[in-house]
């Protein structure tokens, strides 16, 4: 079923005509096949990559998993624990060797990260959701996704952090407490718009996740980090490199903003924040082996 309020057609016209370069419609356990979509939709600058939204729950609380680059329908999953209702669903998208990636673990306050860390192959996580029910933030002693993410690097997890938009409102009011387009994309490193090479490198963190900072490139080297920002008109902007724990390393208000890597770290990911709010994350260098 969709809950949104326009057919796919609309969706894709507003991701193309706004620049986007690739786009996976994911309704809850509906499959949107690209092939039945106008072909003038996709050619040379666009790619349609078929997903769903496998919607699924344990004891009332939703749990949905992101099926990417599938070949058709996969039916929600069921289990007598949290934990197997999520493995159960990746694997459903696994067996049709499509990428999972887990939805909103906050959204009902759902899934929390101790249960996360025991998941096995998901590579992929939403550290921020455009929508506005959703609690990107956590509250009440409940961690935000940021703080999951790093919980879950810590503790061994290769995580990488995507960010999207959990669009459903393309017609009327775009605003803050709507679900619009346009709030989370990632760029993802590719030689050409194929749905397997994008999906194969997000599942390797060859990507960035944005809510509106783009960057130039991202350079990994034996011995440094270096974040190559795309100047916006005046903005300003802080990067921060960020460890085990999420412990800040380091603090730069240059462009490009390096980072020297050393052996005793597990990891280091970089947030960059412009000065009207808007952030990119850059995927975690993973030290220690």
């Amino acid at each position: 079923m969709s809950d949104g309020d326009s057919p796919p057609e609309e969706v894709v016209r507003w991701y193309k005509d706004h620049g986007y370069r690739f786009l996976v419609l994911s309704d809850h356990n509906v499959f949107t096949d690209p092939k039945a979509l106008p072909a003038s939709f996709t050619d040379s600058t666009f790619l349609l990559i078929p997903g769903e939204e496998v919607t699924s729950s344990f004891e009332k609380k939703p749990v949905h998993v992101n099926g990417l680059n599938i070949p058709g329908v996969i039916n929600p999953q069921i289990d007598s624990t949290l934990l197997g209702t999520i493995q159960r669903n990746v694997d459903a998208i696994r067996k049709v060797n499509g990428a999972p990636h887990i939805n909103h673990p906050n959204f009902g306050w759902a899934i929390d990260q101790a249960t996360l860390l025991k998941v096995k192959n998901n590579n992929l996580l939403e550290i921020f959701n455009g929508h506005p029910l959703v609690h990107n933030h956590g509250g009440g002693g409940k961690p935000g996704l940021e703080e999951v993410w790093d919980f879950l690097l810590s503790s061994g997890s290769r995580m990488f952090g995507i960010a999207v938009d959990d669009a459903h409102h393309f017609k009327g009011e775009f605003g803050p407490t709507r679900a619009n387009p346009g709030k989370g994309w990632i760029v993802a490193r590719a030689h050409a718009l194929d749905a397997r090479e994008i999906i194969d490198n997000l599942e390797v963190g060859l990507f960035y996740a944005s809510t509106g900072v783009e960057l130039e490139d991202v350079k990994v080297e034996p011995t440094k980090m270096e974040i190559h920002i795309r100047q916006k008109s005046n903005f300003r902007y802080r990067t921060e490199f960020i460890g085990s724990g999420g412990k800040v390393l380091s603090l730069s208000v240059e462009n490009p903003a390096t980072f020297e890597l050393k052996d005793e770290r597990s990891y280091v990911r970089a947030k960059v924040v412009d000065s009207g709010g808007a952030v990119a994350w850059v995927q975690p260098v993973f030290i220690k082996q």
